[in-house]
Formats: structure tokens, C-alpha cells, sequence
């Protein structure tokens, strides 16, 4: 693996656990009164998300220019307009196999639907709307830039793309800190990892990934929720109308 992309990795896991100092250092110089409350530690969570998240992209953008341009095993890259396909393609073969995956975890695991990391993402968001940004752009370009380009990538020139699929996979689910789902995410990391080996530009897994997030963040927020649920009960009063 070329020295840069340990720096990226470096710089990466630098700013995951940032904010285990970061936060307390903003109350300590006065951030919201010096009060850290549930509200105020949301509030500087998600504030701290955006600074470093964009800070980590930045660096990870810049090191990445010093690295010569290749191909992912030297193969021919897929023509822009195939890649596009691919990339919206992507987007609902992402939904499908997250479906199965969580179909599987519920009805042969017992395990709920309902994602913890989503669930801290959404509460965050919903103290700090610029946070969006990071869950839904940076945070995709950030992880296929990782996992895919360089974790997946590294392996796949030794390997093959199962045994490099299923550990950058792996990998993937367990930095999301939410292992009763590492089928889910696993699944989701096969996905990407087949959409960058078919197509051999980045470009392709992050679209897919930023549109997916992108879609499951507007649905799991309270606006959007409730406007559905109101649809769905109008749905069921106009069906059960015609068979009355």
C-alpha cells in the first residue's frame, strides 16, 4: 500500500476520535455557557462533526493528489455514461441488498430494525441541520475513499474480490459502532465494492452511497414521517371504502 494512503487512514482515525477531546475543550472555553447538557452535547457533536469532517476531508483531497493516477487492477475504466448507469443503479441495488440483509437479521436473527448510529445521526441532525452535509456528502466521499479506494483496492490487487469484498466490508460495519447490524452493513460494503471493481472509478460507489444516505436521512426525519404515516392511514380509509 503506497505511504499516502497510511496517512489518509491516519488522518482518518485522527479525526473519528477527535472529538473525544475536542468537546470537552469547547466547554471548557465557555461553549454554550460551559454547560454540557444533553442539548448542548448535541449541539457541539454536531458542530464538531461538520469542522472535522470537512477539516478531514480537505487533508484527504490533498494527499490524494500526490498519489499517481492508476486504475483499479490496471483494468479499462468503464465509459462515463455506462459509469453514470452504474452509479444510479447502484443506488437501488445499495436499497435491495440492504433490504435482504435486513430482512435476514430480522426473521432469522430476531433482530429489530431500528439502527442505533442512524438513530445518533438523526438526533444530531435534528440540533445541528448542517450536519446533513456529513451524513450525507462528506461522510460517503470520506468512507469509499477508505474502504473502497484504498482497503478494498490494496486487497483486490493481492486477493480476489470476495475475500477483499467481505474484509473491507467487515471493516466498514464495524466503524459505523452498531455491530447487530454488520450483516447490514457488510451488505451494503459488498455493494459498493462491486460497483468500484466493475466500473473502476471511485466516483460511481460514492454517488451511490451519497444518494443513498442521502434518501434513508429524509425518510427517518419526523416531517417526513409523519407525512407518510398521514398517506398511508388515507390509503387504508379509501381501499376499506371500496369494499364496504
Amino acid at each position: 500500500m503506497r505511504k499516502q494512503y497510511w496517512f489518509i487512514i491516519l488522518t482518518y482515525i485522527i479525526m473519528q476520535f477527535s472529538a473525544l477531546i475536542a468537546i470537552p475543550l469547547l466547554f471548557k472555553f465557555g461553549y454554550a455557557g460551559g454547560q454540557p447538557t444533553d442539548e448542548n452535547m448535541l449541539h457541539a457533536q454536531g458542530l464538531w462533526s461538520v469542522i472535522s469532517f470537512i477539516a478531514c476531508l480537505v487533508v484527504v483531497l490533498l494527499i490524494l493528489r500526490t498519489v499517481p493516477k492508476e486504475t483499479l487492477r490496471n483494468g479499462q475504466k468503464d465509459s462515463i455514461g455506462l459509469s453514470i448507469l452504474w452509479a444510479i443503479a447502484g443506488f437501488f441495488i445499495a436499497l435491495f441488498s440492504q433490504g435482504i440483509a435486513g430482512s435476514i437479521e430480522y426473521y432469522v436473527f430476531g433482530i429489530g430494525r431500528e439502527s442505533e448510529n442512524t438513530q445518533a445521526i438523526l438526533d444530531v441532525i435534528q440540533a445541528v441541520p448542517l450536519m446533513i452535509i456529513v451524513s450525507s456528502v462528506i461522510g460517503p466521499i470520506l468512507e469509499e475513499i477508505i474502504f473502497r479506494k484504498i482497503i478494498f483496492g490494496a486487497l483486490y490487487e493481492k486477493t480476489n474480490f470476495f475475500f477483499a469484498g467481505l474484509i473491507s466490508s467487515v471493516i466498514f460495519g464495524i466503524v459505523h459502532a452498531d455491530l447487530k447490524h454488520l450483516l447490514l452493513y457488510t451488505a451494503m460494503g459488498f455493494t459498493f465494492a462491486f460497483l468500484y471493481a466493475r466500473t473502476k472509478r471511485i466516483w460511481v460507489p460514492i454517488f451511490a452511497h451519497l444518494m443513498m444516505n442521502t434518501f434513508v436521512v429524509i425518510m427517518q426525519l419526523e416531517p417526513v414521517r409523519n407525512y407518510l404515516e398521514q398517506q398511508s392511514t388515507q390509503m387504508q380509509l379509501i381501499i376499506g371504502g371500496l369494499f364496504l
